[in-house]
């Protein structure tokens, strides 16, 4: 039951990207570019929750490595990229994208970073909320 409190946020968070897949796609802003700024962040923040989830989840349920717990979430974050745009392909108004799986991994790849490059310099506060949060 222990380990449950750690995946039960990831699974939460993949049927809330799940679920927003589902709807029909409206248009954020009538000007193009502020329509896909608008998108491709979004993609970006869900994206980069999940990778933070996948990867605490790892580091507090297995004896793995934050090395390998990282090249896990990132594959696993990847694999749920493209099974997301294929559940899209049966989404009216969507279509699957290449695009968006490589901002959706690209957003792990940059979470990863700050986490294993930045994290240990950062601030104290920083590392302390880490901690907290077990991301570390």
């Amino acid at each position: 039951m222990a380990k449950a409190r750690f995946w039960i946020p990831v699974l939460v968070w993949a049927g809330v990207i799940f679920s927003f897949s589902s709807l029909p796609v409206s248009p954020a802003s009538e000007i193009y570019w502020q329509d896909f700024i608008v998108k491709k962040t979004a993609h970006l923040f869900e994206y980069s929750l999940l990778f933070v989830l996948t990867y605490r989840a790892l580091l507090n349920t297995s004896s793995w490595s934050g090395k390998k717990a990282g090249w896990v979430s990132l594959i696993f974050i990847f694999m749920y990229a493209v099974s997301d745009e294929y559940h899209q392909s049966f989404t009216p108004g969507r279509e699957p994208n290449l695009r968006d799986v490589i901002i959706d991994t690209t957003a792990g790849i940059i979470v990863w970073t700050l986490i294993t490059k930045y994290l240990p310099r950062a601030p104290k506060r920083l590392k302390k909320l880490a901690a907290i949060l077990q991301i570390v």
